[in-house]
């Protein structure tokens, strides 16, 4: 699915963090077809805000004459998605694994990039604790977004 560890260097962590988007769009769709009413609002909803990200780093990436990763045609989900659960259980994986990638970025970034990095980071922190109460699970937040367990 995403790969665990992110390049050092502000382009590589921004490159790594595009693999990320990348992976979590993908995501989305054997999650949406899962979920019914609100949960699949929220996972369209969910679906947009990466692909915008995405859409904003092919752009600075490019424009920058950085190296723009290609996406893939498909990834390999960590587990089926075969039911709500499972499909919401997936929404907070990836939305952790995600901010993972932007907390990486953190230190390797200044200025508007580092803002841009830590808003990621919020967004898809926020994304996953709304996932965990759509879930049922206990605690709802987590001390350090982004951060292996």
């Amino acid at each position: 699915m995403i790969p665990r560890t992110a390049p050092s260097g502000a382009a590589g962590a921004l490159a790594a963090a595009l693999s990320a988007e990348y992976a979590a769009i993908w995501a989305y769709g054997p999650i949406g077809v899962r979920l019914t009413d609100a949960a699949r609002t929220a996972a369209r909803a969910a679906e947009a805000a990466h692909r915008a990200r995405r859409d904003a780093l092919v752009l600075q990436l490019s424009s920058g004459g950085g190296q723009v990763p290609a996406d893939r045609a498909g990834y390999a989900l960590p587990y089926p998605v075969t039911d709500r659960a499972s499909a919401v259980k997936l929404a907070i994986e990836i939305e952790e694994r995600t901010a993972g990638f932007w907390r990486a970025a953190l230190p390797q970034t200044t200025g508007a990039d580092r803002n841009r990095a830590l808003a990621a980071l919020t967004d898809c922190a926020l994304r996953a604790t709304r996932w965990r109460r759509t879930a049922g699970v206990t605690p709802l937040t987590v001390p350090f977004p982004g951060r292996p367990a």
